[in-house]
């Protein structure tokens, strides 16, 4: 089952699903990716990146931390991660995660512009839109 060959052809097919916007295709191509090569960052980044797009952020979490294990220099992996952590609405581990992968590469613009966003959804109070009804939601869901 192991195959790096494989796995490689299936990332590119996930790829080319995820340009056209087919993304249960490309989840299924990474997964499959996956199988055949279980330590490649890439394809868990990938699929990472196509969680978060379906808007399964747990999911997509789960993959993007696996990229770190796999790799703790793996600065797309943080970026990832810090996404998921921003749209589960736990901003203060995205901005620790940014920050991270800001370590790694200082200059690396998508974790700066996705920092930001987290700092202004703080700012606003846009953890539900500064309305205790909407904390005590938040609450109820974590």
């Amino acid at each position: 089952m192991i195959d790096p060959v494989k796995a490689e052809e299936h990332m590119q097919a996930g790829k080319e699903y995820f340009q056209k916007f087919d993304f249960p295709s490309a989840v299924k191509e990474f997964s499959e990716g996956i199988k055949r090569n279980p330590t490649s960052t890439a394809i868990y980044s990938n699929r990472s990146a196509t969680y978060i797009k379906l808007m399964e952020f747990p999911h997509a979490l789960k993959d993007a931390e696996k990229c770190l294990q796999l790799d703790p220099n793996f600065v797309k992996g943080y970026l990832r991660k810090g996404i998921c952590h921003h749209f589960l609405k736990e901003y203060h581990k995205a901005l620790d995660t940014f920050d991270k992968g800001l370590k790694l590469d200082a200059d690396n613009k998508e974790i700066k512009e996705a920092k930001l966003k987290t700092m202004q959804a703080i700012q606003m109070g846009s953890y539900g839109g500064g309305n205790k009804n909407d904390d005590e939601e938040r609450v109820r869901h974590a």
